[in-house]
């Protein structure tokens, strides 16, 4: 590698102080890993959900997220659209997260997850293929967690 190439392509990424940007669901975004660092098949962000906020509920058209809990504690509701019920509602899983904390965010699944009212809920979040944009997430209409406050 030339010296023009190291460069050119950080080989440590760091967390900004500030967010990178606002998620869709209205979380804020610190960009972590991403084609900068030459990853092409995933991405990783640090994701920030204030104090007794309430994310949008959406739902990804064809990315999969691993998300790791660092700080707070929180709730999350997901819902497969495979088993959507003949009422068109469609069913809640609700968790309860804090540290330590992993899972899933599969592909085409709605989602929606909240911050308790002490502390922010922040974790890690891997996304498989990597982030294409905005445009990924879609509104996924009434979430199980209630009104978005963000």
């Amino acid at each position: 590698m030339s010296q023009s190439d190291s460069q050119a392509t950080p080989l440590v990424a760091h967390r900004n102080q500030t967010p990178d940007a606002i998620a869709p669901d209205g979380s804020e975004i610190r960009l972590l890993i991403d084609e900068r660092h030459l990853a092409q098949r995933a991405s990783l962000c640090e994701v920030n959900l204030p104090p007794g906020q309430v994310s949008r509920p959406v739902r990804h058209r064809t990315v999969e997220e691993i998300w790791y809990v660092l700080e707070g504690h929180g709730r999350v509701w997901r819902s497969d659209p495979e088993s959507v019920s003949h009422s068109g509602n469609q069913p809640k899983e609700t968790v309860d997260v804090g540290p330590g904390d992993a899972l899933t965010i599969p592909s085409g699944w709605s989602f929606q997850f909240s911050a308790d009212a002490q502390t922010p809920l922040r974790f890690l979040c891997y996304t498989n293929p990597p982030w294409p944009g905005p445009e990924e997430a879609q509104p996924a209409g009434a979430g199980g967690l209630g009104e978005a406050t963000v």
